[in-house]
């Protein structure tokens, strides 16, 4: 396997570390990703630890064999967490094989009801709400279900102020009116985004525009990195109100 460049491994560790530190998913010795992404120089270690992370490196391998990429190359890393161009590369029928084979037995989840392999995209968005077993507990679990899927999917928001470690920025949470999922109205969620003097995409300030990851502000992102993210969490909540 080709290491990519120190770009694509450092954002890559910026998405992955939350639920790594929270073991959820990927190897042990979370702290490992934190102190790489904070120095930037540990895009070797990090390219090697990545395939340990199995729901997103099947994604990434499909991501960039589709655009002739590097599974690690910044292009691929920023399709499968944000959304860019590069979705539309992949071909859908082969991605739901993939998937389908790679998370055979898998208790629970959505994925065994999607029969159009259109509906399937090479996003974090599409693992969180058809692969995860949450999205098949709504309305069966209270609010727990609601709330891990608002936690694990990627989403971004506006700074508002900023503490020695957390920040509170306003963005639009996921909602459940007991039959759909949706997004609702902004408000404002504390989030950490720096543990020990280490941070994932450095200090943010008050009116930048952040993606957040469980409890961690991953990094600072354009408006046209929002604007991809807000349609395939659309595309995402679509195929999933159509199965639940």
């Amino acid at each position: 396997m080709a290491y990519a460049t120190a770009d694509g491994a450092t954002q890559f560790a910026r998405y992955a570390f939350p639920p790594n530190e929270l073991g959820y998913c990927g190897p042990d010795d979370a702290a490992a990703l934190l102190e790489h992404t904070t120095s930037g120089g540990g895009a070797v270690e990090v390219a090697r630890r990545a395939p340990q992370f199995d729901g997103a490196w099947a994604y990434l391998e499909v991501l960039g064999a589709a655009a002739g990429l590097d599974a690690m190359d910044p292009q691929v890393v920023d399709a499968y967490w944000l959304g860019n161009d590069l979705l539309g590369e992949v071909d859908p029928a082969e991605l739901l094989a993939r998937l389908t084979e790679q998370f055979r037995g898998q208790s629970g989840g959505l994925l065994p009801r999607v029969v159009a392999s259109r509906d399937v995209l090479a996003h974090h968005g599409f693992h969180v709400f058809a692969v995860y077993p949450w999205a098949g507990l709504l309305g069966k679990g209270g609010d727990v279900p609601r709330s891990v899927l608002q936690a694990c999917r990627i989403r971004h928001g506006a700074v508002v102020s900023v503490t020695a470690e957390r920040a509170d920025v306003l963005s639009q949470p996921l909602t459940w009116d007991g039959s759909r999922l949706g997004i609702g109205e902004p408000q404002l969620e504390s989030v950490r985004w720096s543990c020990a003097g280490l941070s994932l995409g450095g200090d943010p300030a008050v009116g930048d525009l952040v993606s957040m990851h469980w409890d961690w502000v991953c990094e600072r992102i354009t408006p046209a990195q929002a604007e991809a993210l807000t349609d395939t969490t659309a595309h995402a909540l679509d195929l999933t109100n159509s199965m639940i």
